[in-house]
C-alpha cells in the first residue's frame, strides 16, 4: 500500500527504534537540515516533544491546524498528536522528546498537569524555559553520575512549565482534579478505541458500574464517558481522512467498524458530513 494511505509513526521523526536513553535532546536543525527544513505530517504515539524555539521561524501543523512559528516561543505536541513543521532555514532552538514512561511514572493524575499537556499548543516561551533547556542539553551530553536523576527531573520541570503556560493561556482546561480511575480510562481508551467496546465494558475492565463511570467523566470533562469513546474514535478518523489516501470504507475497518455504511452515519452525526464530503472540502480548501 503506497505511504500516503498511512500516517508516518515514528519515534524520532524517520526513525522507528525505541529511544535508547532516559529522554532525547537535540537541536531543531539536527533533523531539520537533513529534510530541506520541512517535516512532513507524521504522529508518535509514545512520545512527546516540547519544541523550544529561539530564533528564526515558519510555521507548525498541529491536527489540521496551522500555527505561525514566532520565536521565542514553545511547542507542545502531544503523544499521538499529527503534527508537520516548515522552518525558515538557520532556525534555531532544541527538542525536547520525552517517553510516554517518563511521563507515566513522574506525573500524578492528581495534580493536574497532564490535561494541559495532552493540548497541542504554541505559546511565547514560558520564562525560564530557555535556562532549563539549556541545562538539559548540556546533562544529556554528559555522562556524570546521577545522570539519568537529573535528566528526569529537568524534564519534568520543563513540563511543569510548559503546562502551566498553556493552563495560563487557556484557564478552562487542564484546572480540575483528575482522579487515577478518570486517568485508567482515560489510557484504555487509548488502547482499545479501534475496537468498539462498548461502555460496558470499559466499566468491566476498570472494575466499576458504567454508572459510576459516566461519574467520574462526567465530574473531570464535563461529557459522559460514552462521549470521551466516541471523540476519540472520531479525532483519529478525521486525522486518517486528511493525512492519508485511505477510502472512507478502508478507515471504517480501520477503526473497528464492521459496516463502512455504519460508520459514515457515526461520522456525519459526530461532525455534520458524511467522511466523503468532509474531504472534499478539504480538497476545496474548506
Amino acid at each position: 500500500m503506497p505511504s500516503a494511505a498511512r500516517i508516518s509513526s515514528y519515534n524520532l521523526f524517520g526513525e522507528t527504534a525505541e529511544l535508547a536513553d532516559v529522554l532525547h535532546v537535540e537541536t531543531i536543525r539536527a533533523r531539520s537540515e537533513l529534510h530541506d527544513w520541512q517535516l512532513k505530517p507524521h504522529r508518535h504515539d509514545r512520545l512527546h516533544q516540547l519544541l523550544v524555539l529561539m530564533r528564526g521561524g515558519g510555521s507548525a501543523e498541529i491536527d489540521t491546524n496551522t500555527h505561525p512559528l514566532s520565536p521565542p516561543s514553545l511547542v507542545n505536541v502531544p503523544r499521538g498528536a499529527v503534527h508537520g513543521f516548515r522552518f525558515a532555514s538557520g532556525t534555531s532552538g532544541w527538542v525536547l522528546t520525552l517517553t510516554s514512561d517518563l511521563l507515566d511514572e513522574g506525573l500524578s493524575a492528581q495534580e493536574g498537569v497532564q490535561a494541559p499537556l495532552d493540548l497541542p499548543a504554541v505559546l511565547p516561551l514560558p520564562d525560564g524555559m530557555e535556562a532549563l533547556a539549556r541545562q538539559l542539553i548540556a546533562e544529556y551530553q554528559r555522562r556524570d553520575f546521577g545522570r539519568a536523576q537529573m535528566l528526569r527531573g529537568l524534564a519534568l520541570a520543563a513540563t511543569a512549565l510548559a503546562a502551566r503556560a498553556i493552563a495560563t493561556a487557556q484557564p478552562t482546561t487542564g484546572t480540575p482534579q483528575t482522579s487515577p480511575l478518570f486517568a485508567r480510562f482515560e489510557a484504555l481508551v487509548e488502547e482499545s478505541f479501534r475496537q468498539r467496546l462498548p461502555l460496558a465494558d470499559y466499566a468491566r475492565l476498570l472494575a466499576v458500574s458504567p454508572t459510576h463511570l459516566n461519574r467520574i467523566a462526567h465530574q473531570a470533562t464535563g461529557q459522559p464517558a460514552s462521549a470521551l469513546i466516541r471523540a476519540r474514535t472520531l479525532r483519529e478518523a478525521r486525522r486518517l481522512l486528511i493525512y492519508t489516501s485511505l477510502s472512507a470504507a478502508q478507515i471504517a475497518y480501520e477503526l473497528g467498524f464492521s459496516d463502512p455504511a455504519h460508520f459514515s452515519r457515526f461520522f456525519a452525526k459526530g461532525t455534520g458530513m458524511p467522511p466523503r464530503k468532509f474531504r472534499q472540502q478539504l480538497a476545496r480548501g474548506g
